[in-house]
């Protein structure tokens, strides 16, 4: 990515946050790409196998020991319907949720959504580390144990920086996450509901594809804020590599922002971007220069509703 800037807080800016006004260009020269901007009917295939997929591993860890229990789940790791049909997302996110074991995909869009309009906000933007993550998580080890539990920072977070009102869409989450965790300690034991747990847990944190919560906005470069990964593991997570594209256009499925790309060439080929989330993690703990500082900040402007 080029030569690191060194942090000891936030950068600060004062400009709008620069995906709009490149979405506004690109859609003016190439206006074909709202063509993409339709639902992907494979997401809704593909996330129904990969939850009969963990429901079968939950029957197959039942019989394991302990530590090979931990092991697996190492290693295992908004729009299938469309705008018009928001309430079906809802619920399709709910049932893909379920195999989680932590109740968060309303919870989730509602602060995503944020991070979208505000990208780098105070206040509003909870994927925004805070003070505190950026002064103490500072060392290798610190930073280690950061990047091992960012699912946790994830979770807390929202509720420091920018509480909401829980939803009755989220007390539907929460209640069928509870249900179905209970249905699967009884049915299964145990063993598959830690193995359940447990899975997000070291999925979400220290394991290379979660490198992209730190490569996607991490300022590696001072002055690029959001950053794209172009390699192999982008099969696993959607495209979800693709962040400057995906910031761009939202509502674009991760299965068409590679056409975003090609069609707008010109506006991604140039910027800088990762090939290896290995690596990214590798830097963001060894390198002096790193920290959940290592990230731009920008006033929120304007009398912005952000509880709803």
């Amino acid at each position: 990515m080029g030569s690191r800037v060194s942090w000891e807080a936030f950068e600060w800016v004062y400009t709008d946050e620069p995906h709009a006004q490149r979405r506004r260009e690109i859609l003016a020269k190439y206006p074909e790409i709202k063509s993409l901007m339709r639902p992907d009917p494979n997401l809704i295939r593909i996330i129904t196998v990969k939850f009969l997929a963990q429901l079968a591993s939950f029957y197959l860890v039942t019989d394991l020991q302990w530590k090979w229990v931990l092991f697996w789940s190492y290693i295992s790791h908004k729009f299938p319907f469309g705008h018009h049909r928001a309430l079906w997302n809802h619920w399709f996110g709910m049932f893909a949720n379920l195999p989680l074991g932590i109740p968060y995909s309303v919870t989730y869009k509602r602060y995503h959504i944020d991070h979208h309009r505000y990208l780098g906000a105070a206040g509003a933007d909870v994927d925004m580390p805070s003070d505190f993550e950026g002064w103490f998580f500072c060392t290798t080890f610190r930073k280690l144990v950061w990047a091992a539990f960012q699912p946790l920072f994830l979770f807390l977070r929202p509720y420091f920086v920018n509480p909401k009102p829980v939803t009755y869409l989220e007390t539907i989450n929460i209640v069928t996450q509870i249900t179905f965790n209970i249905i699967a300690y009884y049915v299964f034991g145990i063993k598959s509901l830690v193995y359940m747990l447990a899975a997000s847990v070291l999925g979400l944190g220290l394991n290379p594809i979660s490198g992209h919560f730190i490569a996607d906005h991490c300022t590696f470069l001072k002055g690029q804020e959001t950053n794209s990964y172009y390699g192999p593991l982008n099969f696993f997570i959607f495209n979800g590599g693709y962040h400057n594209e995906h910031h761009d256009f939202p509502s674009i499925p991760g299965s068409r922002l590679p056409q975003v790309r090609k069609i707008a060439a010109e506006y991604y080929d140039n910027l800088p971007h990762h090939t290896s989330w290995v690596t990214v993690l590798h830097d963001f703990l060894m390198e002096d220069t790193m920290s959940p500082y290592s990230r731009t900040k920008r006033p929120l402007k304007g009398n912005k509703v952000l509880n709803k």
